[in-house]
């Protein structure tokens, strides 16, 4: 039998039971293109049946080079198709897939491949494997670096894995794949945790499958859909969105791998579906009102009647309510001047924008929903396969992350952690034996350590971490993530860290968006330079004006009475992000630390 042909037998189509199964049975039953990427600056695809055959071609490359089932090939890329073709190449092959974030530093990386024992690890280019030459000495059951891209001494190409499989017959990866059950491992995710070193998230197959089936009947994605693909593929959001669009039969379009073109691309790919993380909508929503602030009066007076006018029409066609014949015509003006040309940022075919991996301020869930851009927030962990919750189209409840998802029990416990039980939730934490018991119950309730209420329709909010509260000296508890999304939300500002643990007001650093900031210091004739800019009194007032706004929106016990600009943007590479951008809060309260205490001291000095 055809390792394309493993969904049937006798003409009845079979469950696949792992995921090399599923991508064979995705190449047989859909005729149409699966990837859509850039090869040499140009336009290439890759329809379903070559999928099938060039994962079939890796898996026998890496079965000649030794991989057996069960042991672990590491990716350390950018996402891109190549990454996909590995990915599904080594789960054909039985492997246990360990990603990497392109990001890590050698060190990083060393911890992971060491970790894991993986064996092999696909490497982008030589530049990523030089990362691995530094620390291979490390890493004692490494035996092959595979190049997806140039050539090294050291190193094999994906061609000559590709011819090395050649050897092998097709039979040989049916053999393989009858062998791989559905609770056999499937990847070792290693969480880019805010805190301690990473931990390896065991997800079998069934882990895997099971949320893929969750997603698909909750989004309607088939042959006629593309999906945008840009999140980094060594996050598990990104693999379950891959598994979705591949399962269903949609077109998986990449990004170029520059992170400045992400919403041109959105505009000339025209993507239906849209994932994710928050930054990308808070960027699209400061570019455009920082336009808008900027124009004449007439422009932002006719910006704010359009987003009255979007959001009333769009509340109206939830509800099944119809609008007035007044309504209506000035709903269709507001499109066509104002709400439509926001919309166009994102494509014409957009269908379904999604959001998760971090939390997102309600009010820009409603900014683009008055637009015309439905922004589904949904909630899962590394260790739910990023699934949990999700709003759809037809329940949806802006400040929630939605309803569980088919399969899924949400939970909240007495010291209102969210705890979360199903056939996602993942096996343990590899060889962690004591953080699994932490981590899961006796019953199979993972417990998040985020947490949330349910209301009485069954909408989740996810109100904070635990470990995050702030409990300043009056005993007040605050969940500082609430007030730093109000303050991303302002078109100067990249992140902000909200602090005041055992102190009696809370204080918040910020750091500044360069081209915004910028804007108002050549006003005045300052120079644009980060250092520069934190200094700028005029920069400074601007500021001021945006945390009076927020403030006004908050309980007292929540403002921010001071705050510092940062001379430097939080990174990666500087350790303050992970790199689904979520703030490691602290270290960068650590990094900070004479910053915050500064502007307690300010209050002293008065």
């Amino acid at each position: 039998m055809n390792p394309t042909t493993l969904g049937s037998t006798a003409g009845k189509r079979l469950e696949p039971q792992n995921l090399g199964q599923m991508v064979f049975d995705a190449a047989e039953r859909h005729g149409g293109t699966a990837l859509l990427f850039q090869e040499r600056g140009r336009p290439a695809s890759l329809s379903y049946s070559e999928l099938g055959r060039r994962s079939s071609e890796i898996a026998r490359g890496l079965m000649a080079h030794g991989i057996e089932a069960g042991d672990r090939v590491a990716i350390l890329a950018l996402t891109s198709a190549e990454w996909t073709l590995a990915d599904y190449g080594s789960l054909c092959a039985g492997a246990v897939v360990t990603p990497i974030y392109h990001t890590n530093s050698p060190e990083e990386c060393a911890y992971v491949l060491a970790h894991s024992e993986a064996r092999l690890v696909f490497c982008e280019d030589d530049d990523q494997a030089a990362k691995i030459r530094r620390i291979r000495a490390s890493c004692p059951k490494l035996e092959w670096i595979v190049l997806m891209s140039g050539d090294a001494d050291d190193a094999i190409t994906v061609e000559e894995l590709r011819e090395r499989g050649a050897e092998l017959p097709t039979e040989a990866v049916e053999r393989r794949l009858a062998e791989i059950r559905p609770d056999d491992l499937a990847t070792l995710v290693y969480t880019s945790g805010t805190t301690g070193p990473p931990k390896g998230c065991m997800l079998s197959h069934a882990n895997l499958l099971a949320t893929t089936r969750m997603y698909v009947q909750q989004l309607g994605l088939g042959e006629t859909h593309t999906l945008y693909q840009f999140l980094p593929l060594a996050h598990v959001l990104a693999r379950v969105a891959q598994a979705v669009a591949i399962s269903a039969g949609a077109r998986i379009a990449y990004w170029s791998g520059d992170a400045t073109k992400i919403v041109d691309e959105l505009s000339e790919l025209s993507p239906t579906h849209f994932p994710a993380v928050p930054r990308i909508y808070e960027k699209v929503h400061g570019a455009v009102m920082g336009k808008v602030q900027d124009g004449p009066a007439l422009n932002r007076a006719l910006f704010s009647w359009a987003l009255r006018h979007g959001a009333t029409g769009r509340r109206a066609a939830r509800e099944g309510r119809p609008l007035s014949r007044t309504g209506q015509a000035q709903y269709r003006l507001a499109d066509g001047l104002v709400l439509g040309k926001v919309r166009d940022l994102f494509g014409r075919e957009l269908q379904i924008a999604l959001v998760g991996a971090a939390p997102i301020g309600r009010e820009l869930l409603e900014f683009f929903d008055a637009c015309g851009v439905l922004v589904l927030e949904g909630y899962g962990l590394t260790e739910t396969c990023a699934a949990a919750t999700l709003n759809t189209e037809t329940a949806v409840r802006f400040g929630s992350v939605g309803k569980p998802l088919p399969g899924t029990e949400v939970s909240v416990a007495d010291d209102g952690e969210i705890l979360i039980r199903g056939p996602h939730v993942f096996g343990g934490y590899y060889l962690d034996p004591a953080a699994t018991r932490e981590a899961l119950s006796p019953d199979g309730w993972l417990r998040t350590g985020d947490l949330g209420q349910i209301s009485a329709e069954g909408f989740v909010s996810v109100t904070g971490r635990k470990k995050d509260l702030i409990i300043t000296s009056s005993g007040k508890n605050i969940t500082p993530v609430n007030i730093e999304n109000q303050l991303r939300e302002s078109r100067f500002v990249t992140e902000a860290i909200v602090y005041g643990d055992n102190q009696p007001y809370l204080v918040a650093a910020l750091t500044l968006d360069p081209e915004e900031a910028g804007k108002v210091a050549l006003r005045h004739g300052t120079q644009t330079d980060r250092a520069t800019l934190a200094a700028d009194p005029d920069v400074r007032a601007e500021l001021q004006k945006e945390v009076d706004a927020v403030n006004a929106r908050l309980a007292r016990i929540e403002q921010v009475k001071r705050f510092a600009i940062l001379d430097t943007d939080l990174s990666q590479a500087g350790g303050e992000l992970t790199p689904t951008l979520k703030v490691k809060r602290a270290i960068v309260y650590e990094k900070c630390a004479d910053v915050f205490t500064g502007l307690y001291a300010k209050e002293e000095q008065r």
